[in-house]
């Protein structure tokens, strides 16, 4: 890691902070010289074990974005400890699977949790972003969505590729509505990552359901994804508003 620091002066909000690739973005963007607030739902001990890493740089919050009051409950209490936020990093997320022939009761239930931590959360912590953007002369949001998204999903997390997909309208409208207001929007939509997560689903269904249709044969990195966060934040890029950057390895059609 070089010692430049293109990203010195800057407070950014990570949600899904304390582990995968939440964790590794806060790595990389301290390292950049950013200070990240750090939010977590439940998982204190890696929230802090993080902080520790980081030798006590930035923030850490809790923030439960399951509930319809997290997201705006977390905006109020970031912005008290930090002052002013320059970005918004939507990492956080949750995938589950529900099948066709689930009770209705459970079908609706699935797909509401999904939407609520994965979409409105994001949604919600735009919305109060793009309001202390718009007085503050600009800033950035990078949400993160999924190859599942622009692809649908094969197996039984559709509700996830649909939040996935309402993450990157999302980012586009706030992109066009936004951009003269100083605003840089941009999803990033990972396939495999080895994260948790991925390693839950290898276990159930095996690698080659992961990474059998990956033309390099190999899940991404977090580190990966935490160096494009970091690139994709640095002033010198603003034509990038309103992208989805791919990183999936070349699978993104099969």
């Amino acid at each position: 890691m070089s010692h430049v620091t293109p990203l010195a002066g800057q407070t950014v909000l990570i949600t899904g902070a304390s582990g995968g690739i939440g964790a590794a973005i806060a790595e990389r963007l301290s390292a950049e010289g950013a200070r990240p607030v750090i939010q977590y739902g439940r998982d204190r001990e890696g929230a802090e074990a993080l902080h520790r890493r980081l030798g006590g740089d930035g923030l850490i919050v809790q923030a439960d974005l399951s509930g319809p009051d997290g997201a705006f409950a977390l905006w109020r209490d970031a912005l008290a400890a930090a002052g002013r936020i320059h970005a918004v990093v939507n990492n956080a997320g949750i995938r589950n699977e529900i099948s066709i022939d689930a009770d209705p009761s459970d079908w609706r239930a699935a797909w509401q949790k999904e939407f609520q931590v994965n979409f409105f959360a994001a949604a919600d912590l735009c919305k109060e972003a793009l309001v202390h953007f718009r007085q503050h002369g600009g800033g950035r949001i990078v949400n993160m969505a999924s190859r599942a998204g622009q692809r649908g999903y094969a197996a039984d997390a559709r509700p996830y590729g649909a939040t996935k997909a309402a993450l990157i309208n999302l980012t586009k409208s706030i992109a066009r509505s936004f951009g003269r207001d100083g605003v840089v929007a941009v999803s990033i939509a990972p396939g495999w990552v080895r994260t948790d997560m991925a390693e839950d689903f290898v276990a159930k269904h095996g690698k080659d359901a992961a990474v059998g249709d990956i033309p390099i044969g190999e899940m991404a990195e977090t580190a990966e994804i935490a160096e494009l966060v970091a690139f994709l934040l640095r002033p010198s890029q603003v034509s990038v508003n309103g992208a989805t950057f791919d990183v999936n390895g070349g699978s993104y059609i099969r």
